[in-house]
C-alpha cells in the first residue's frame, strides 16, 4: 500500500512496519529500492525490550536540516538499531505489526533468528 509522508508517521507511532522505499542516492550494485523494519513507537522502543534488544536510545540533538522539506521522515531501523531517513517519494506498506506483545512474538520467532546475510538480503529486496 503506497503511503504518504505523513500516513507512514501516523501508522509508525504504533506499528512496526515493513517498509519499502526508492533510494535517494543508489548505490553501485544494489537495488534501487530498500527494504526496513521500521517503527516510531516509542512505547515500544522505551521498553525494556527496546533498549536491551534493540538498542533503542532517545535522539539527543536534531537534524541541521529539515527533513519534512526533502520528504524525508526519520524512523528508529528495527535491523540496523539506529536513526534511518526513509525517502516518501515513493514508499509503500509491505506488512504491519502492532507495536505490543505481537511484535516481540514476531522478533522471538522471525527477526532474531535471521542471520546478518537474511537481513542483508531482506534490505535488498
Amino acid at each position: 500500500m503506497k503511503v504518504s509522508r505523513d500516513q507512514l508517521k501516523t501508522i509508525l507511532l504504533n506499528n512496526v512496519c515493513e517498509i519499502r522505499f526508492e533510494r535517494r542516492r543508489p548505490l553501485l550494485g544494489r537495488p534501487p529500492f530498500r527494504r526496513m523494519m521500521a517503527t516510531l513507537s516509542y512505547s515500544l522502543l522505551n521498553s525494556t525490550n527496546g533498549r536491551l534488544t534493540l538498542n533503542f536510545r532517545p535522539t539527543i540533538r536534531l537534524p541541521r536540516y529539515n527533513p519534512r522539506q526533502k520528504n524525508l521522515l526519520i524512523v528508529w531501523d528495527i535491523f540496523m538499531q539506529d536513526y534511518r531517513n526513509v525517502n516518501c517519494d515513493d514508499v509503500e506498506i509491505v506488512a504491519t505489526i502492532p507495536a505490543n506483545d505481537k511484535f516481540w512474538e514476531y522478533f522471538a520467532n522471525v527477526l532474531q533468528n535471521m542471520t546478518p546475510q537474511e537481513k542483508l538480503n531482506f534490505q535488498n529486496k
